[in-house]
């Protein structure tokens, strides 16, 4: 099966899937995980290949005139996220279609259309060669995201947060965007391949720096870094199933995916690499912060979320084989118990509908394979032998230590990673083994479709650490290696002898029994410390969207105040500003003087600013028409007195055509006009006008002092009878060369006519009437 069909089958699957859920409420929706389980087994068909160090490449051409090709392009990275795009797809719209069951067949279908639809848009995003078409696909991801946090609308909180992530998510979209676009100016190509392989051309570019920023603002907005960490959790108004996917096993982790096929271009770029473990490590620290002080059940997983996506950045950052060996493994691993402890959550919530965590307890008595599996998923979260956690962990130190960076970077992980065992501990123990008999009943058991995802999860998570040589060899070791841009030899195993990545993870796991043992006491402690409370992310976020709005009302108060002459005024000095500033930065004004007079022409100009001035004074409205018309009958005699019959006559009929509209109009209005600009508004527009008069004046005599530019005159003397076949220069220009144009001045004057005969034209009065 080619990749694009994969894609296509991905995006028709969803309406199909819809419409399978909305016929049948029973099985609908194991009829709809079928998608993602076929489409699993497609990518999976790839994986010797893939394995081998092989690549799959596909294209079609889009445009073939243009030379646009949409490409396609599948190697260990991309594998490694299809695989667990597909397979977590599956489990989730399984565990959907249980977590809906007792909701309507209409809302049940929408939302598995919805997750269907982000995940052939994940699917899109990380197998586009193409950055343009990956733009698009990374776009429809932010869109379907925001439908699904907001999928209860009802909540104006899930409005809001949706509205947040949109905002948020597809601001850093337009900024990558502008980054892909820069790329494409440089290279002559949005071929990301091509850029890998031709990343000393993109370091020679003058916008570098501009590239390496927007690409950065798109990548943290998407995986939350800060400072646009605070979405994230806020996100978790989303109904379970949709947490579970979107915001902790695959979308949040694109931003990591860009950076990661971006760090071979910029890993020549001292600064990129400083700039993402600074920002992954403060990303860290400010989530570990909030775990310890959020009280939601979903909330905290949230924040350790966050405090993964930190941990991902800071990795890439710090380049090297064994970092990105530990981003691919960690990128595994935290799918796999993320996801489980986020089904548990969702389970225990919706069983009690109890969704701050100190309510809850003994939930093991109601939900006890839940619970299990809550336990052996904060295992493998907690980095504990023989969990895949574990060795990813050891990885993510071995990483630290090998790094150039000294010792801070290392402290940041330690204590975070302590806090996510205690955290572990904490989502795990206190809603289902502690404080038995806080909870007396729930609303309903476990049942097959809510089971299916957190245990197969849990299990694979302890699966691949039994068998972690297959894992590193078949899985992780080329995910690394196609982003690292060589092949790694890795030894993925869950021993490794006495080493100080050993006895770092033993202190990990110390320090993160004592926070859990003093968990409420540093709750209560932080909880009271207001300072902290005045740090929240979401606050500075409202502040700036609450500007905004000020900045857009005052701008609407005075842009759009429904004055004609006010906009006139607005258009007028944009227009000038913008003819100063080319005059300005062109130079060279030059002023021809000492010629003689032309006393023909000149006594015609005259008249014209007689009746400009008349027009401009006079507040009878049939006096003001005259002096128009003088303007515009002077212009005409301008054009005949210079070799310019056709613009004269055109400009004959068109000025004699407005007296007589213009004139009929007048029968219908008064005859005098009162005035409706004060005195200062009279002196802004003489001031504005003056200098618009100013500036033509000077572009003018600019023009005629300068020699006479013959090109253009001799290209159509030398074109129009061999070209157009006309002798007559002036009418082949008109019909040819610019037939458009003129067949747009044309249907302006007939239009124009047609309007007002549609007005003035005099209407029977029926018998009736």
């Amino acid at each position: 099966m080619s990749l694009f069909a994969i894609v296509l089958a991905a995006l028709l699957g969803s309406v199909l899937a819809w419409r399978l859920v909305l016929e049948s409420s029973r099985f609908g929706g194991i009829l709809a995980a079928l998608l993602p389980v076929a489409l699993f087994l497609a990518f999976a068909s790839y994986w010797p290949t893939i394995a081998a160090g092989g690549v799959v490449e596909q294209s079609v051409l889009w445009a073939p005139s243009l030379d646009i090709a949409v490409g396609l392009r599948l190697d260990g990275f991309s594998l490694l996220f299809s695989l667990l795009i597909t397979g977590i797809g599956t489990l989730v719209t399984l565990y959907a279609a249980a977590y809906f069951a007792a909701a309507s067949a209409r809302d049940r279908a929408r939302f598995i259309f919805l997750i269907l639809l982000f995940m052939a848009s994940m699917l899109g995003t990380v197998l586009s060669d193409n950055l343009i078409v990956m733009y698009v696909f990374w776009e429809a991801t932010s869109l379907t995201s925001f439908m699904l946090i907001g999928f209860e609308s009802s909540k104006p909180e899930a409005r809001r947060v949706a509205l947040q992530s949109l905002l948020v998510t597809m601001g850093g979209g337009l900024a990558l965007f502008a980054g892909i676009l820069l790329i494409g100016m440089e290279l002559g190509s949005f071929s990301l391949a091509e850029a890998t392989a031709r990343a000393d051309e993109l370091l020679e570019s003058p916008y570098l720096v501009a590239i390496i920023v927007l690409v950065l603002l798109g990548a943290f907005t998407k995986s939350a870094q800060f400072p646009f960490h605070f979405w994230l959790p806020q996100a978790m108004a989303a109904p379970t199933p949709a947490s579970a996917y979107l915001h902790s096993a695959t979308m949040v982790k694109l931003g990591v995916y860009l950076l990661a096929r971006f760090s071979p271009i910029f890993a020549e770029v001292p600064d990129f690499g400083m700039t993402l473990v600074i920002f992954g490590s403060a990303t860290m620290l400010i989530a570990a912060l909030n775990a310890l002080l959020s009280v939601g059940y979903k909330a905290i997983l949230a924040q350790s979320t966050v405090a993964s996506l930190g941990i991902l950045v800071m990795l890439i950052g710090l380049g090297g084989e064994v970092a990105a060996v530990a981003t691919a493994g960690f990128i595994l691993t935290h799918a796999l118990y993320k996801a489980a402890l986020f089904f548990c959550a969702g389970t225990a919530i919706h069983a009690t509908g109890i969704a701050e965590l100190r309510r809850l307890g003994g939930l093991a008595k109601f939900l006890p394979l839940t619970g299990l599996a809550a336990i052996l998923a904060s295992f493998s979260m907690a980095g504990l032998p023989p969990f895949i956690g574990f060795i990813s962990k050891e990885y993510l130190f071995e990483a630290q230590l090998e790094s150039d960076w000294h010792a801070l970077p290392l402290i940041v992980a330690v204590l975070v990673n302590a806090v996510m065992v205690a955290v572990a501990a904490v989502v795990s123990l206190r809603p289902f083994f502690l404080d038995r008999g806080k909870i007396s009943r729930v609303e309903h058991g476990e049942t097959p479709g809510l089971l299916a995802g957190p245990l197969v999860l849990a299990l694979l998570g302890i699966l691949t650490g039994v068998v972690p040589g297959w894992v590193g060899n078949e899985l992780v070791g080329p995910a690394a290696s196609a982003f690292h841009s060589g092949a790694i030899d890795i030894s993925f195993a869950l021993w490794h002898g006495l080493t100080p990545m050993l006895l770092l993870s033993m202190l990990v796991v110390t320090l993160g029994l004592l926070l859990l043992w003093q968990w409420d006491r540093l709750h209560e402690g932080l909880s009271r410390l207001e300072w902290l409370s005045r740090l929240d992310a979401d606050r500075g976020y409202d502040w700036v969207v609450e500007r905004v709005l000020a900045a857009a009302t005052l701008s609407t108060r005075w842009l759009q105040n429904g004055d004609q002459r006010h906009y006139t005024l607005i258009v007028a000095m944009s227009l000038v500003g913008i003819i100063a500033w080319v005059m300005v930065h062109v130079g060279g004004a030059a002023f021809a003087l000492g010629n003689m007079i032309l006393p023909v022409p000149t006594t015609i100009l005259a008249l014209a600013v007689v009746g400009a001035l008349v027009a401009a004074r006079s507040v009878s409205l049939v006096t003001a028409l005259i002096g128009v018309g003088v303007v515009g009958y002077g212009s005409a005699l301008l054009f005949l007195l210079n070799g310019a019959p056709d613009l004269a006559l055109t400009q004959f009929a068109v000025e004699t055509l407005s007296l007589v509209v213009i004139t009929a109009v007048l029968v219908r209005l008064p005859t005098y006009a009162s005035a409706t600009r004060s005195a200062r508004e009279k002196r802004a527009d003489a001031l504005l006008a003056a200098t618009f008069a100013l500036l033509v004046f000077v572009g003018l005599t600019t023009m005629v002092a300068g020699p006479f530019d013959t090109r253009l005159s001799s290209f159509f003397d030398a074109t129009s009878y061999g070209e157009a076949h006309g002798r007559n220069v002036v009418n082949v220009i008109l019909v040819d060369f610019r037939a458009l144009d003129t067949l747009g001045e044309i249907a302006v004057v007939g239009f124009a006519t047609l309007g007002a005969w549609a007005l003035l034209r005099r209407r029977k009065v029926g018998r009736g009437a």
